[in-house]
Protein backbone atom coordinates (compact mmCIF):
# COMPACT_ATOMS: atom_id res chain seq x y z
CA UNK A 1 0.00 0.00 0.00
CA UNK A 2 2.60 2.81 0.79
CA UNK A 3 4.43 1.66 -2.08
CA UNK A 4 1.53 2.34 -4.52
CA UNK A 5 0.70 5.95 -2.55
CA UNK A 6 4.47 6.55 -3.39
CA UNK A 7 4.37 5.49 -6.74
CA UNK A 8 1.38 7.64 -7.49
CA UNK A 9 3.14 10.74 -5.33
CA UNK A 10 6.11 9.90 -7.79
CA UNK A 11 4.20 10.20 -10.91
CA UNK A 12 2.51 13.90 -9.52
CA UNK A 13 6.34 15.19 -9.10
CA UNK A 14 7.04 14.09 -12.50
CA UNK A 15 3.91 15.40 -14.36
CA UNK A 16 3.93 19.17 -15.65
CA UNK A 17 7.48 19.00 -16.51
CA UNK A 18 6.56 20.61 -19.60
CA UNK A 19 3.99 23.85 -20.28
CA UNK A 20 3.27 24.75 -24.13
CA UNK A 21 1.51 28.16 -23.01
CA UNK A 22 3.12 30.91 -24.57
CA UNK A 23 5.47 32.42 -22.31
CA UNK A 24 3.46 35.71 -20.47
CA UNK A 25 4.94 39.63 -21.04
CA UNK A 26 3.55 42.14 -20.14
CA UNK A 27 2.64 44.15 -23.31
CA UNK A 28 4.26 47.18 -23.86
CA UNK A 29 1.75 50.51 -22.67
CA UNK A 30 0.68 52.14 -25.80
CA UNK A 31 0.86 55.73 -24.26
CA UNK A 32 3.33 58.29 -23.94
CA UNK A 33 6.66 57.37 -21.38
CA UNK A 34 5.09 60.67 -18.93
CA UNK A 35 2.24 62.66 -18.72
CA UNK A 36 2.29 66.55 -19.91
CA UNK A 37 4.30 68.73 -17.91
CA UNK A 38 2.44 71.69 -18.43
CA UNK A 39 -0.51 69.48 -15.91
CA UNK A 40 2.02 67.59 -13.79
CA UNK A 41 3.50 69.68 -10.75
CA UNK A 42 5.22 68.10 -8.12
CA UNK A 43 3.55 66.52 -5.76
CA UNK A 44 3.81 65.26 -1.99
CA UNK A 45 1.37 62.33 -1.51
CA UNK A 46 1.51 59.45 -3.42
CA UNK A 47 -2.80 57.87 -4.37
CA UNK A 48 -1.50 54.36 -3.98
CA UNK A 49 -0.77 54.69 -0.42
CA UNK A 50 -3.59 57.03 0.81
CA UNK A 51 -7.35 55.30 2.05
CA UNK A 52 -10.26 57.40 1.28
CA UNK A 53 -10.49 58.81 4.87
CA UNK A 54 -6.79 60.17 4.37
CA UNK A 55 -8.03 62.47 1.72
CA UNK A 56 -11.52 62.54 2.11
CA UNK A 57 -11.16 65.25 5.08
CA UNK A 58 -15.13 65.85 4.93
CA UNK A 59 -16.65 63.60 7.95
CA UNK A 60 -20.06 63.12 6.37
CA UNK A 61 -18.48 62.02 3.05
CA UNK A 62 -16.08 59.24 5.24
CA UNK A 63 -19.08 58.22 6.76
CA UNK A 64 -21.16 57.87 3.30
CA UNK A 65 -18.56 55.52 2.21
CA UNK A 66 -18.17 53.68 4.86
CA UNK A 67 -21.77 52.75 4.57
CA UNK A 68 -21.48 52.59 0.99
CA UNK A 69 -18.77 50.08 0.99
CA UNK A 70 -20.25 48.06 3.68
CA UNK A 71 -23.53 47.31 2.05
CA UNK A 72 -23.76 48.57 -1.61
CA UNK A 73 -25.44 45.17 -3.24
CA UNK A 74 -22.91 45.41 -6.28
CA UNK A 75 -20.32 45.01 -4.12
CA UNK A 76 -21.46 42.40 -2.52
CA UNK A 77 -22.02 40.75 -5.65
CA UNK A 78 -18.06 41.72 -7.10
CA UNK A 79 -17.40 40.10 -3.43
CA UNK A 80 -19.44 37.05 -3.95
CA UNK A 81 -17.92 36.64 -7.47
CA UNK A 82 -14.40 36.19 -5.88
CA UNK A 83 -15.30 33.48 -4.01
CA UNK A 84 -16.63 31.71 -6.63
CA UNK A 85 -13.67 32.29 -8.52
CA UNK A 86 -11.71 30.86 -5.84
CA UNK A 87 -13.59 27.97 -5.42
CA UNK A 88 -13.17 26.94 -9.05
CA UNK A 89 -9.41 27.41 -9.20
CA UNK A 90 -9.34 25.06 -5.60
CA UNK A 91 -11.67 22.62 -7.54
CA UNK A 92 -9.21 22.44 -10.61
CA UNK A 93 -5.93 22.60 -8.80
CA UNK A 94 -7.12 20.08 -6.76
CA UNK A 95 -6.94 17.81 -10.48
CA UNK A 96 -3.41 17.96 -10.66
CA UNK A 97 -2.55 15.67 -8.01
CA UNK A 98 -4.20 12.07 -7.34
CA UNK A 99 -7.48 11.37 -5.53
CA UNK A 100 -7.04 8.51 -3.11
CA UNK A 101 -9.82 6.81 -1.89
CA UNK A 102 -10.71 4.16 0.91
CA UNK A 103 -13.29 1.70 0.82
CA UNK A 104 -14.52 -1.54 2.50
CA UNK A 105 -17.01 -3.80 2.30
CA UNK A 106 -18.73 -7.19 2.85
CA UNK A 107 -21.26 -9.61 1.31
CA UNK A 108 -22.91 -12.42 1.81
CA UNK A 109 -23.30 -14.88 -0.93
CA UNK A 110 -25.70 -18.11 -1.00
CA UNK A 111 -24.92 -19.68 -4.56
CA UNK A 112 -26.72 -22.82 -5.80
CA UNK A 113 -24.92 -25.53 -6.58
CA UNK A 114 -26.90 -26.10 -9.77
CA UNK A 115 -24.89 -23.07 -10.89
CA UNK A 116 -21.71 -24.29 -10.55
CA UNK A 117 -21.14 -27.68 -11.81
CA UNK A 118 -17.74 -28.09 -10.55
CA UNK A 119 -19.65 -28.26 -6.85
CA UNK A 120 -22.93 -30.09 -8.25
CA UNK A 121 -23.36 -33.30 -5.60
CA UNK A 122 -25.62 -35.01 -8.18
CA UNK A 123 -27.84 -37.05 -6.14
CA UNK A 124 -26.00 -37.87 -3.26
CA UNK A 125 -28.82 -38.03 -0.66
CA UNK A 126 -28.18 -35.56 2.23
CA UNK A 127 -26.50 -33.03 0.55
CA UNK A 128 -26.92 -29.44 0.69
CA UNK A 129 -28.28 -27.78 -2.92
CA UNK A 130 -26.64 -24.36 -2.31
CA UNK A 131 -23.31 -23.11 -0.55
CA UNK A 132 -23.01 -19.83 1.19
CA UNK A 133 -19.81 -18.09 2.01
CA UNK A 134 -18.41 -14.49 3.11
CA UNK A 135 -16.32 -11.88 1.65
CA UNK A 136 -14.50 -8.90 3.68
CA UNK A 137 -12.67 -6.24 1.98
CA UNK A 138 -10.92 -3.18 2.91
CA UNK A 139 -8.33 -1.15 0.96
CA UNK A 140 -7.03 2.02 -0.86
CA UNK A 141 -7.27 2.98 -4.33
CA UNK A 142 -5.91 5.81 -7.16
CA UNK A 143 -9.02 7.05 -9.11
CA UNK A 144 -8.35 7.35 -12.96
CA UNK A 145 -5.25 10.54 -12.41
CA UNK A 146 -3.66 12.17 -15.61
CA UNK A 147 0.21 12.26 -15.63
CA UNK A 148 0.49 15.90 -16.90
CA UNK A 149 3.70 15.00 -19.05
CA UNK A 150 2.53 18.01 -21.59
CA UNK A 151 1.02 20.63 -19.21
CA UNK A 152 -2.42 20.18 -19.64
CA UNK A 153 -4.12 20.08 -16.19
CA UNK A 154 -1.32 22.83 -14.67
CA UNK A 155 -2.15 25.16 -17.82
CA UNK A 156 -5.60 24.58 -16.63
CA UNK A 157 -4.88 25.31 -13.07
CA UNK A 158 -2.77 28.73 -13.90
CA UNK A 159 -5.76 30.05 -16.14
CA UNK A 160 -8.12 29.43 -13.11
CA UNK A 161 -5.53 31.43 -10.87
CA UNK A 162 -5.53 33.96 -13.06
CA UNK A 163 -9.19 34.16 -13.67
CA UNK A 164 -9.45 34.07 -9.47
CA UNK A 165 -7.04 37.06 -9.52
CA UNK A 166 -8.49 38.81 -12.22
CA UNK A 167 -12.18 38.71 -9.55
CA UNK A 168 -10.06 40.55 -7.10
CA UNK A 169 -8.41 42.99 -8.98
CA UNK A 170 -12.41 43.86 -10.32
CA UNK A 171 -13.44 44.09 -7.03
CA UNK A 172 -11.01 46.63 -6.05
CA UNK A 173 -11.38 48.36 -9.27
CA UNK A 174 -15.13 48.31 -8.16
CA UNK A 175 -14.08 49.62 -4.73
CA UNK A 176 -12.59 52.62 -6.19
CA UNK A 177 -15.50 53.37 -8.81
CA UNK A 178 -17.93 52.90 -5.72
CA UNK A 179 -15.77 55.36 -3.81
CA UNK A 180 -15.71 58.06 -6.65
CA UNK A 181 -19.48 57.51 -7.08
CA UNK A 182 -20.74 58.58 -3.62
CA UNK A 183 -17.99 61.28 -3.61
CA UNK A 184 -19.66 62.41 -6.72
CA UNK A 185 -23.12 62.46 -5.77
CA UNK A 186 -22.19 63.86 -2.50
CA UNK A 187 -20.94 67.11 -3.58
CA UNK A 188 -23.81 67.16 -6.33
CA UNK A 189 -25.92 67.24 -3.21
CA UNK A 190 -23.66 69.72 -1.27
CA UNK A 191 -23.77 72.22 -4.25
CA UNK A 192 -27.39 71.45 -4.78
CA UNK A 193 -28.43 72.18 -1.09
CA UNK A 194 -26.09 75.57 -1.16
CA UNK A 195 -27.65 76.63 -4.82
CA UNK A 196 -31.13 76.07 -3.13
CA UNK A 197 -29.88 78.11 0.12
CA UNK A 198 -28.99 80.79 -2.16
CA UNK A 199 -31.91 80.80 -4.14
CA UNK A 200 -33.90 81.09 -0.74
CA UNK A 201 -31.85 84.38 0.12
CA UNK A 202 -32.12 85.73 -3.30
CA UNK A 203 -35.72 84.99 -3.36
CA UNK A 204 -36.13 87.05 -0.20
CA UNK A 205 -34.16 89.65 -0.79
CA UNK A 206 -36.16 90.00 -4.23
CA UNK A 207 -39.44 89.86 -2.09
CA UNK A 208 -38.49 92.92 -0.18
CA UNK A 209 -37.56 94.24 -3.87
CA UNK A 210 -40.81 93.85 -4.98
CA UNK A 211 -42.57 95.66 -1.79
CA UNK A 212 -40.24 98.73 -2.54
CA UNK A 213 -41.53 99.04 -6.13
CA UNK A 214 -45.36 98.29 -4.76
CA UNK A 215 -44.70 100.95 -2.43
CA UNK A 216 -42.95 103.37 -4.68
CA UNK A 217 -45.91 102.27 -7.83
CA UNK A 218 -48.84 103.32 -4.85
CA UNK A 219 -47.15 106.33 -4.10
CA UNK A 220 -46.76 106.99 -7.98
CA UNK A 221 -42.90 107.69 -7.98
CA UNK A 222 -42.55 105.05 -10.70
CA UNK A 223 -44.56 103.09 -13.21
CA UNK A 224 -46.29 99.66 -13.34
CA UNK A 225 -43.11 98.59 -15.96
CA UNK A 226 -40.17 98.66 -12.28
CA UNK A 227 -43.04 96.49 -10.43
CA UNK A 228 -43.71 94.04 -13.31
CA UNK A 229 -39.82 93.55 -13.80
CA UNK A 230 -39.33 93.29 -9.88
CA UNK A 231 -41.87 90.57 -9.88
CA UNK A 232 -40.47 88.95 -12.38
CA UNK A 233 -36.92 88.72 -10.88
CA UNK A 234 -39.15 86.98 -7.73
CA UNK A 235 -40.36 84.45 -10.19
CA UNK A 236 -37.11 83.65 -11.87
CA UNK A 237 -35.67 82.25 -8.04
CA UNK A 238 -38.78 80.92 -7.03
CA UNK A 239 -38.52 78.68 -10.31
CA UNK A 240 -35.05 78.12 -9.99
CA UNK A 241 -35.47 76.95 -5.99
CA UNK A 242 -37.81 74.64 -6.95
CA UNK A 243 -36.23 73.08 -10.10
CA UNK A 244 -33.41 73.16 -7.11
CA UNK A 245 -35.40 70.61 -4.65
CA UNK A 246 -36.49 68.24 -7.11
CA UNK A 247 -32.63 67.80 -8.10
CA UNK A 248 -31.53 67.51 -4.32
CA UNK A 249 -34.91 64.72 -4.03
CA UNK A 250 -33.10 62.86 -7.10
CA UNK A 251 -29.30 63.00 -5.57
CA UNK A 252 -30.68 61.93 -2.29
CA UNK A 253 -32.53 58.76 -3.88
CA UNK A 254 -29.35 58.17 -5.86
CA UNK A 255 -26.99 58.06 -2.94
CA UNK A 256 -29.52 55.71 -0.88
CA UNK A 257 -29.12 53.10 -3.80
CA UNK A 258 -25.16 54.04 -3.57
CA UNK A 259 -25.12 53.14 0.17
CA UNK A 260 -26.83 50.27 0.21
CA UNK A 261 -30.63 51.59 1.87
CA UNK A 262 -32.23 54.37 3.61
CA UNK A 263 -29.32 56.25 5.84
CA UNK A 264 -30.66 55.52 9.41
CA UNK A 265 -28.06 56.42 11.95
CA UNK A 266 -26.92 59.82 11.96
CA UNK A 267 -23.97 60.91 10.36
CA UNK A 268 -21.58 63.89 11.56
CA UNK A 269 -21.92 67.39 10.09
CA UNK A 270 -20.44 68.07 6.57
CA UNK A 271 -18.14 70.29 5.43
CA UNK A 272 -19.28 73.63 2.63
CA UNK A 273 -18.07 73.06 -0.66
CA UNK A 274 -15.29 75.98 0.35
CA UNK A 275 -14.28 73.75 3.33
CA UNK A 276 -13.81 70.52 1.09
CA UNK A 277 -10.68 71.07 -0.32
CA UNK A 278 -6.85 71.09 1.32
CA UNK A 279 -3.36 72.23 0.00
CA UNK A 280 -2.19 68.81 -0.82
CA UNK A 281 -1.58 67.70 -4.31
CA UNK A 282 -1.08 64.13 -5.47
CA UNK A 283 2.29 63.08 -7.20
CA UNK A 284 0.80 62.09 -10.76
CA UNK A 285 4.18 59.39 -11.07
CA UNK A 286 4.48 57.95 -14.91
CA UNK A 287 1.99 56.11 -16.71
CA UNK A 288 4.39 52.58 -15.93
CA UNK A 289 3.20 53.06 -12.52
CA UNK A 290 -0.52 52.49 -13.28
CA UNK A 291 0.02 49.24 -14.51
CA UNK A 292 0.74 48.67 -10.39
CA UNK A 293 -1.27 50.90 -8.62
CA UNK A 294 -4.73 50.34 -10.94
CA UNK A 295 -6.54 47.36 -10.17
CA UNK A 296 -8.48 47.20 -13.63
CA UNK A 297 -5.16 46.96 -15.57
CA UNK A 298 -4.59 44.48 -13.31
CA UNK A 299 -7.58 42.61 -13.69
CA UNK A 300 -6.93 42.99 -17.62
CA UNK A 301 -3.24 41.65 -17.26
CA UNK A 302 -4.52 38.54 -15.34
CA UNK A 303 -7.27 37.78 -17.74
CA UNK A 304 -4.34 38.27 -20.43
CA UNK A 305 -2.59 35.60 -18.31
CA UNK A 306 -5.35 33.11 -18.53
CA UNK A 307 -5.83 32.98 -21.90
CA UNK A 308 -2.19 32.05 -22.35
CA UNK A 309 -2.24 29.34 -20.18
CA UNK A 310 -5.50 28.16 -22.18
CA UNK A 311 -3.70 28.19 -24.82
CA UNK A 312 -1.09 25.71 -23.36
CA UNK A 313 -4.18 23.65 -22.22
CA UNK A 314 -5.26 23.77 -25.60
CA UNK A 315 -1.90 22.92 -27.72
CA UNK A 316 -0.92 19.45 -24.37
CA UNK A 317 -4.76 17.89 -26.29
CA UNK A 318 -2.59 17.18 -28.93
CA UNK A 319 -0.51 15.05 -27.21
CA UNK A 320 -1.14 11.15 -25.75
CA UNK A 321 -3.10 11.06 -22.56
CA UNK A 322 -1.82 8.82 -20.23
CA UNK A 323 -3.61 7.94 -17.21
CA UNK A 324 -2.76 5.60 -13.79
CA UNK A 325 -4.99 3.48 -11.46
CA UNK A 326 -4.24 0.93 -8.67
CA UNK A 327 -5.46 -0.06 -5.66
CA UNK A 328 -4.34 -2.28 -2.90
CA UNK A 329 -5.42 -3.23 0.00
CA UNK A 330 -7.13 -7.32 2.08
CA UNK A 331 -9.83 -9.59 0.87
CA UNK A 332 -11.03 -12.29 3.44
CA UNK A 333 -13.84 -14.32 4.03
CA UNK A 334 -13.48 -14.23 7.90
CA UNK A 335 -12.91 -11.04 9.89
CA UNK A 336 -10.38 -12.49 11.95
CA UNK A 337 -7.93 -12.99 9.20
CA UNK A 338 -8.80 -10.41 7.21
CA UNK A 339 -6.05 -8.86 7.79
CA UNK A 340 -3.59 -11.55 7.52
CA UNK A 341 -0.58 -11.53 4.91
CA UNK A 342 -2.23 -14.60 2.90
CA UNK A 343 -5.13 -11.63 2.23
CA UNK A 344 -3.31 -8.82 0.94
CA UNK A 345 -3.61 -8.19 -2.50
CA UNK A 346 -2.96 -5.47 -5.35
CA UNK A 347 -3.69 -3.92 -8.66
CA UNK A 348 -2.12 -1.28 -10.81
CA UNK A 349 -1.89 -0.26 -14.21
CA UNK A 350 -1.28 2.80 -16.34
CA UNK A 351 -3.94 3.65 -20.15
CA UNK A 352 -2.73 5.78 -22.60
CA UNK A 353 -5.18 7.35 -24.87
CA UNK A 354 -4.11 8.73 -28.73
CA UNK A 355 -6.04 11.36 -30.39
CA UNK A 356 -6.10 10.21 -33.79
CA UNK A 357 -8.84 11.95 -35.75
CA UNK A 358 -11.96 13.71 -34.30
CA UNK A 359 -12.91 16.05 -37.24
CA UNK A 360 -10.80 19.40 -36.52
CA UNK A 361 -11.91 19.80 -32.49
CA UNK A 362 -9.05 20.12 -31.14
CA UNK A 363 -7.33 22.63 -33.69
CA UNK A 364 -10.79 24.62 -33.12
CA UNK A 365 -10.27 24.69 -29.52
CA UNK A 366 -6.62 25.67 -29.93
CA UNK A 367 -7.87 28.36 -32.72
CA UNK A 368 -10.71 30.17 -29.85
CA UNK A 369 -7.87 30.04 -27.57
CA UNK A 370 -5.48 32.10 -29.68
CA UNK A 371 -8.10 34.31 -30.96
CA UNK A 372 -9.19 34.98 -27.13
CA UNK A 373 -5.08 35.58 -26.28
CA UNK A 374 -5.58 38.32 -29.34
CA UNK A 375 -8.79 39.72 -27.53
CA UNK A 376 -7.36 39.82 -24.17
CA UNK A 377 -4.14 41.55 -25.55
CA UNK A 378 -6.59 44.34 -27.18
CA UNK A 379 -8.86 44.65 -24.27
CA UNK A 380 -5.65 45.32 -22.02
CA UNK A 381 -4.70 47.86 -24.52
CA UNK A 382 -7.53 50.02 -24.27
CA UNK A 383 -7.72 49.35 -20.63
CA UNK A 384 -3.95 51.21 -19.91
CA UNK A 385 -5.32 53.75 -22.69
CA UNK A 386 -8.09 54.69 -20.81
CA UNK A 387 -6.57 54.77 -17.48
CA UNK A 388 -4.02 57.18 -19.24
CA UNK A 389 -6.83 59.40 -20.47
CA UNK A 390 -8.58 59.69 -16.90
CA UNK A 391 -5.20 60.62 -15.48
CA UNK A 392 -4.32 63.04 -17.84
CA UNK A 393 -7.95 64.47 -18.08
CA UNK A 394 -8.17 64.69 -13.99
CA UNK A 395 -4.71 66.39 -13.85
CA UNK A 396 -5.43 69.12 -16.80
CA UNK A 397 -8.63 69.31 -14.59
CA UNK A 398 -6.89 69.87 -11.56
CA UNK A 399 -5.31 73.24 -13.15
CA UNK A 400 -7.83 74.98 -15.06
CA UNK A 401 -11.18 74.17 -12.71
CA UNK A 402 -8.69 75.84 -10.03
CA UNK A 403 -8.37 78.45 -12.45
CA UNK A 404 -11.90 79.06 -13.21
CA UNK A 405 -12.65 79.08 -9.74
CA UNK A 406 -10.66 82.24 -8.72
CA UNK A 407 -11.70 83.60 -11.92
CA UNK A 408 -15.20 83.20 -10.63
CA UNK A 409 -14.64 84.12 -7.10
CA UNK A 410 -13.51 87.26 -8.86
CA UNK A 411 -16.55 87.47 -10.82
CA UNK A 412 -18.87 87.25 -8.06
CA UNK A 413 -16.83 89.83 -5.57
CA UNK A 414 -17.19 92.54 -8.89
CA UNK A 415 -20.98 91.78 -9.58
CA UNK A 416 -21.86 91.88 -6.10
CA UNK A 417 -20.39 95.59 -6.25
CA UNK A 418 -21.74 96.29 -9.96
CA UNK A 419 -24.99 95.07 -8.08
CA UNK A 420 -25.10 97.64 -4.91
CA UNK A 421 -23.93 100.60 -7.25
CA UNK A 422 -26.76 99.63 -9.52
CA UNK A 423 -29.57 99.46 -6.52
CA UNK A 424 -28.09 103.06 -4.64
CA UNK A 425 -28.34 104.66 -8.44
CA UNK A 426 -31.91 103.51 -8.70
CA UNK A 427 -33.01 104.73 -5.27
CA UNK A 428 -31.23 108.14 -6.06
CA UNK A 429 -33.52 107.91 -9.41
CA UNK A 430 -30.21 108.27 -11.05
CA UNK A 431 -30.97 104.72 -13.57
CA UNK A 432 -34.34 102.77 -14.37
CA UNK A 433 -34.78 99.19 -12.88
CA UNK A 434 -33.75 97.63 -15.87
CA UNK A 435 -30.22 98.57 -14.67
CA UNK A 436 -30.83 96.75 -11.28
CA UNK A 437 -32.68 93.71 -13.17
CA UNK A 438 -29.47 93.03 -15.29
CA UNK A 439 -27.50 93.92 -12.49
CA UNK A 440 -29.44 91.19 -9.77
CA UNK A 441 -29.44 88.38 -12.77
CA UNK A 442 -25.94 87.97 -13.48
CA UNK A 443 -25.21 88.17 -9.67
CA UNK A 444 -27.06 85.44 -9.47
CA UNK A 445 -25.54 83.42 -12.33
CA UNK A 446 -21.92 83.98 -11.22
CA UNK A 447 -22.96 82.99 -8.03
CA UNK A 448 -24.65 79.76 -9.06
CA UNK A 449 -22.00 79.27 -11.72
CA UNK A 450 -19.13 79.80 -9.04
CA UNK A 451 -20.95 76.99 -6.93
CA UNK A 452 -21.14 74.25 -10.10
CA UNK A 453 -17.11 75.12 -10.80
CA UNK A 454 -16.24 74.42 -7.43
CA UNK A 455 -18.46 71.22 -7.53
CA UNK A 456 -16.57 70.54 -10.51
CA UNK A 457 -13.30 70.77 -8.62
CA UNK A 458 -14.22 68.96 -6.19
CA UNK A 459 -15.08 66.15 -8.02
CA UNK A 460 -12.02 66.17 -10.39
CA UNK A 461 -10.01 66.35 -7.11
CA UNK A 462 -12.05 62.58 -6.74
CA UNK A 463 -11.81 61.48 -9.86
CA UNK A 464 -7.74 61.69 -9.90
CA UNK A 465 -7.48 60.55 -6.69
CA UNK A 466 -9.36 57.43 -7.73
CA UNK A 467 -7.92 57.34 -11.14
CA UNK A 468 -4.04 57.06 -9.81
CA UNK A 469 -5.28 54.22 -7.58
CA UNK A 470 -5.94 55.85 -4.27
CA UNK A 471 -8.15 54.81 -2.00
CA UNK A 472 -6.92 50.85 -1.29
CA UNK A 473 -4.33 52.13 1.45
CA UNK A 474 -5.37 49.80 4.23
CA UNK A 475 -9.26 49.68 4.21
CA UNK A 476 -9.74 47.49 1.30
CA UNK A 477 -12.09 44.28 2.32
CA UNK A 478 -10.18 41.59 0.62
CA UNK A 479 -12.35 38.40 -0.07
CA UNK A 480 -9.41 35.84 -0.86
CA UNK A 481 -6.06 35.45 -0.50
CA UNK A 482 -3.95 32.57 -1.70
CA UNK A 483 -1.18 31.16 0.37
Amino acid sequence: MKRLIALALASTMLAGCASMAPEHIRPAPATALTFDSEYRPNGEVVASQLSYREWFLDPRLQGLVTLALENNRDLLAATARIEQARARYRIQDSRRLPSIVADAGAVRTRQPLSANPALDTGDVEGAPDAVTFNRFDVGVGVSAFELDFWGRIANLSDAARAEYLSTIAAQRAFYLSLIADTATTYYEIVETEEQIALAEATAESRREGLRIAEVRLDNGVTSALPFRQAETLLTQAEQQLASEQLTLARLRNQLAVLVGGAISAPLPEGFTLAQQGDERRLAAGLPSDLLLSRPDIVAAEEQLRAARANIGAARAAFFPTISLTGNAGFSSSSLDDLFSDGGFGWSFGPAITLPIFDWGAREADLDLAQALEVEQVANYDRTVQGAFREVSDALAGRRWLAEQVATLRRAVTAQERIAHIARLRYREGVANYLEVLDAERNLFSARQQLLATERAWLQNRATLFVALGGGIGGDIPLAGRIH
